[in-house]
């Protein structure tokens, strides 16, 4: 069985192909760049946090892809892109081994979200790996669940995939895929 990450790059591969622009949101320790690269997407990765870019720049040349990286936040997205996006993926949360204070937020995760959804083609597909088991993790996960929930049926299909009889907060995705 996959887990909801494992499922996220499943759902995502299925709809990227060679050349298409494709957006990390949260980069972290640059899995997902490395993961989207490898799809031979042409990858744009945010992160805050120097250490994150640090680490996605080692996998990036230790598997001899590469993404442009950038030191931002994900709700500055539209100032770095500007054309239709096939993809993007979102880590809530923080960056594992690192400053737990330094947090994804609902705010700008919204308001990320909210300019991918209108970049994102018609077919196209955004993955939310929702992990909320520290201060400030509930109330983003509701926030975007909330979000997501109110979404036109017509435009969107939503789907939430994760655990159910696991301890500790266990991470869940949300995906979400342009109809129109």
């Amino acid at each position: 069985m996959l887990n909801p990450l494992e499922l996220a790059h499943r759902i995502l591969a299925e709809v990227i192909v060679p050349g298409d622009l494709v957006v990390d949101a949260t980069m972290g320790q640059g899995y997902d760049t490395v993961f989207l690269a490898g799809l031979k997407a042409d990858v744009v990765a945010f992160d805050v946090q120097a250490l994150a870019l640090a680490m996605t720049e080692k996998r990036l040349e230790q598997a001899q892809l590469t993404a442009k990286l950038i030191l931002d936040g994900h709700e500055n997205v539209g100032q770095y892109i500007e054309q239709p996006i096939k993809a993007a993926i979102f880590n809530l949360g923080y960056l594992p081994k690192s400053d737990k204070q330094v947090i994804t937020q609902a705010e700008t995760t919204l308001d990320a979200l909210t300019q991918l959804l209108e970049m994102l083609v018609k077919g196209g597909r955004i993955a939310l790996m929702i992990y909320y088991g520290h201060a400030g993790g509930l109330e983003e996960r509701d926030a975007v669940l909330a979000f997501v929930s109110g979404l036109p049926q017509r435009e969107f299909q939503v789907m939430r995939y994760g655990g159910i009889n696991q301890a500790n907060h266990p991470p869940f995705l949300v995906m979400i895929e342009k109809r129109l």
